[in-house]
């Protein structure tokens, strides 16, 4: 005769959903709230930005914007007179403060510098992080642990432990303020964590889809490219997400080593200066435009995403 053990799984009670659903709610409300401030903060004008106590009614008004994307200088009434009617919402607001556009700011090339950037340095990262988590998972590599240890240590260091070397050396090099020089250095920083993430994914993936191939006259090139990157394709996509996340939101290494011509976003926001201080409704605004192409990006992958943190949590 033969004992069989039944592992019964008990359902979680309505109760415990009740409660599991109000911590989600609470705590999406609680992280959401400073980004709904800062959107609201950019549609106020400067005195409602600093007024106190803070205004949660008031006129919505894209001064900020405006302030955003050009330069302004003060003039005499007199000379604002003798240029004619305004020729837009923007050029109206300033004249109001006795001021009028001298021209375009910098915000734009710098957020096309931390889209170049970004999107760049995380393309690097996952290209060389899937061949070298291919080849890790998929070969005997001499000291595989002791390497992969290693590559894993480079995301420990804190940037201030290495920003006075990387400076200098970028100095030598010629690579200070330069997209090509700030591409290299977010992959160096990149493909340890992407390596890391592709390699659990890969190992997932079974052999037989390679050997398989391979018997019918692929090459291990097509083979890789037919069979492993298809169903790798979620665990890409997640590793992109973080990577890009972390290149976006750099900080400390752009403003060491950028100023002018490859200068992002992050390190620019902060300087924005209006009449007698920060321009605050402006800080926002650029940052409220800085939060949209990785939200875009994540939302377009957040399927993948979900999927990639979920990969193998459960095995059969």
């Amino acid at each position: 005769m033969s004992l069989t053990t039944a592992h019964s799984v008990v359902a979680p009670s309505a109760n415990a959903k009740l409660i599991a659903g109000t911590i989600i709610v609470a705590y999406a409300l609680i992280s959401i709230v400073p980004l709904l401030w800062i959107f609201a903060t950019s549609f106020k004008t400067p005195p409602d930005s600093i007024a106190y106590p803070p205004k949660v009614v008031f006129q919505p008004s894209i001064e900020g914007y405006c302030n955003l994307f050009t330069t302004r200088t003060r003039q005499t009434p007199e000379y604002i007179n003798s240029l004619g009617p305004a020729t837009g919402f923007c050029d109206e607001t300033v004249r109001k403060r006795n001021m009028v556009i001298a021209g375009p700011s910098n915000f734009l090339p710098r957020f096309v510098n931390s889209l170049i950037i970004a999107f760049g340095s995380t393309f690097c990262a996952v290209f060389l992080g899937t061949l070298s988590a291919y080849g890790f998972s998929r070969f005997k590599v001499p000291l595989a642990d002791d390497l992969l240890f290693f590559i894993l240590s480079t995301r420990m260091m804190p940037p201030i432990a290495v920003a006075i070397p990387i400076y200098l050396m970028y100095r030598e090099l010629g690579l200070s303020d330069t997209a090509l020089g700030m591409i290299l250095l977010y992959t160096a920083v990149n493909v340890s964590l992407a390596v890391w993430l592709l390699k659990g994914f890969i190992d997932e993936i079974p052999r037989e889809y390679e050997e398989a191939a391979m018997i019918d006259g692929y090459t291990r090139l097509q083979a890789f490219w037919r069979t492993v990157l298809p169903q790798a394709t979620t665990g890409i996509a997640a590793t992109a997400i973080f990577c890009l996340i972390f290149a976006w939101n750099e900080y400390a290494f752009a403003a060491l080593l950028t100023s002018g011509t490859a200068q992002t976003a992050p390190p620019f926001i902060p300087t924005i200066i209006g009449e007698g201080g920060q321009d605050w409704p402006a800080v926002a605004a650029g940052t409220t435009i800085f939060l949209v192409p990785i939200l875009v990006f994540t939302i377009l992958l957040r399927k993948q995403l979900l999927r990639g943190i979920t990969f193998g949590a459960v095995r059969k």
